[in-house]
């Protein structure tokens, strides 16, 4: 049976994995990132990849590798990612790795690795959605992850819930869904009080007045933005994934409420909504099952 490597590149972590076709992981492995600025993250994919090669005990056929920025038209290298992982844009990786190699962003490699191994599995039109310091996600139609144009399908993040809000996204978007619901703006939205959505669940676990307000506010603009996924792209499944869904039933309860209230469920049909199966390894899961797609 094939074997691909996935590898995910984040901020802080290179995280990689050996993944057999049926998606069973052999082995996995973890180092740190180091985006000095200089490049020096560079030096840690490759000592990734090579280290996994060596603990492989057959030929590896294909690379996938995710990350943030969006991919070429070919999933070959990362177009566009400004003023991080410097030198990441357009770097072939495949001359790097001396294997064919597939580039996919992060999201969209977390949505794959639930369509093909997870909770999306045999469903064929559904939106995952990445909760984190930020908010991402990816489109699954016909059972193929859509791209768009530029390949900036799912950046959801971006959308604006509130154009009349003077806060602005990292690209320029009035009252963006990720200044509503990410965990890097809870600090100015809380007045201080609260430094993470960590901290704000926990607050409201304890039923403090303020953290209760806020955090309802935040689910509930959550589920405007789940019903307006089901008016328009009427997905059968709506997974969320990223960091902010540690908060379990805090999340999940509030939520489902609130769709009862504003999803248009004609025929009684309800969008499903799930917590995702993968979670750190997400990324590198969903890179080498899209490497498989491609061999």
């Amino acid at each position: 049976m094939q074997v691909a490597i996935g590898i995910d590149l984040g901020g802080t972590n290179v995280k990689g994995i050996l993944l057999r076709q049926d998606g069973e992981v052999l082995h996995q492995h973890l180092l740190p990132t180091n985006d000095d600025g200089n490049g020096k993250w560079k030096e840690n994919v490759l000592q990734m990849v090579a280290y996994l090669k060596s603990a492989c005990q057959q030929t590896v056929n294909v690379i996938g590798l995710s990350c943030p920025g969006l991919a070429n038209g070919q999933n070959k290298s990362i177009a566009y990612l400004p003023n991080r992982l410097s030198g990441l844009e357009n770097l072939d990786w495949e001359n790097c790795f001396n294997t064919k190699t597939y580039v996919i962003n992060d999201a969209h490699a977390a949505l794959i690795a639930e369509a093909k191994y997870g909770v999306i599995k045999g469903y064929k039109n559904a939106v995952l959605l990445t909760l984190g310091t930020g908010v991402g996600g990816g489109i699954l139609i016909n059972g193929e992850l859509y791209q768009g144009q530029s390949q900036m399908a799912g950046h959801f993040g971006h959308i604006s819930i509130n154009p009349n809000d003077d806060e602005l996204s990292i690209v320029g978007m009035p009252g963006s869904l990720e200044y509503a619901i990410g965990n890097y703006s809870i600090h100015r939205k809380s007045l201080g009080r609260f430094a993470s959505t960590h901290e704000l669940v926990n607050a409201y676990k304890e039923n403090d007045c303020f953290a209760s307000w806020l955090w309802l506010d935040i689910v509930r603009k959550l589920s405007l933005t789940i019903a307006s996924f089901a008016n328009s792209l009427s997905p059968e499944i709506v997974v969320l994934a990223g960091g902010i869904t540690q908060a379990g039933d805090a999340l999940i309860h509030p939520l489902q409420q609130f769709l009862d209230m504003y999803e248009w469920r004609p025929n009684n049909k309800k969008t499903l909504v799930k917590l995702s199966r993968f979670s750190d390894l997400s990324g590198a899961i969903g890179a080498a099952a899209f490497a498989f797609t491609k061999i």
